[in-house]
């Protein structure tokens, strides 16, 4: 899907298509916040960056491995859509098949519920990432590390609604809870973070402007 044309996957996106949908869609502008990041750690380097260089080129590898993970976690979100559609399809005509039915639409609830829950987590590293090398930066292309720690707070807001919705469909209320903790710490850590980043930005642009 990565490959497709922005145009093409937006008008995907808008259409009464079931895929891609917000699970995607959040992937994607994960995808962006690292390329926002990234390209504000490769305009830190250089002589005049010299000292701040080797952090930077190592973010870039990581803020990369982030991106694939991203491209991973859109085309799984399509994937465990699939799943779930096929065991809603499952025939119900037996207490067998009703049994065999109802397993895999669990487990199918539940791989829909891991993947955005990896996609907060890939946002919550990569806003770590970000923090460390904020007030390093390069204070001419400052704003787009900001706007990537943004997205990055953004795609995992996102991915934690897609958590809520799929856990509706876990019959396990320990299991149910257990995932609703963990993607709840996982985004208050988010957010923390990209505050955090936020705060070191609008500082860096303030004493620029003065």
């Amino acid at each position: 899907m990565f490959d497709r044309t922005i145009r093409s996957f937006v008008q995907e996106a808008g259409a009464a298509v079931p895929t891609p949908g917000g699970g995607s869609v959040s992937a994607l502008v994960g995808a962006l916040g690292a390329a926002m990041v990234s390209m504000a750690a490769n305009f830190t380097q250089g002589a005049k960056f010299a000292g701040a260089e080797a952090a930077m080129k190592e973010a870039v590898g990581r803020l990369q491995d982030w991106t694939r993970d991203c491209e991973d976690l859109l085309e799984a979100d399509v994937a465990s859509f699939e799943r779930y559609m096929s065991a809603l399809k499952l025939p119900k005509s037996t207490d067998e098949e009703k049994q065999v039915r109802a397993q895999a639409i669990q487990d199918a609830a539940g791989q829909a519920i891991e993947v955005p829950l990896a996609l907060i987590r890939v946002c919550r590293d990569a806003l770590e990432q970000t923090v460390r090398i904020a007030e390093s930066a390069n204070p001419n292309v400052i704003s787009d590390l900001g706007i990537g720690a943004i997205l990055f707070e953004s795609a995992a807001q996102s991915a934690y609604l897609t958590v809520e919705i799929n856990l509706a469909s876990l019959k396990d209320e320990e299991a149910k809870q257990r995932y609703d903790e963990r993607a709840a710490a996982l985004l208050g850590e988010t957010a923390r973070l990209k505050e955090q980043a936020v705060t070191a930005v609008r500082g860096i642009i303030w004493r620029g402007s003065r």
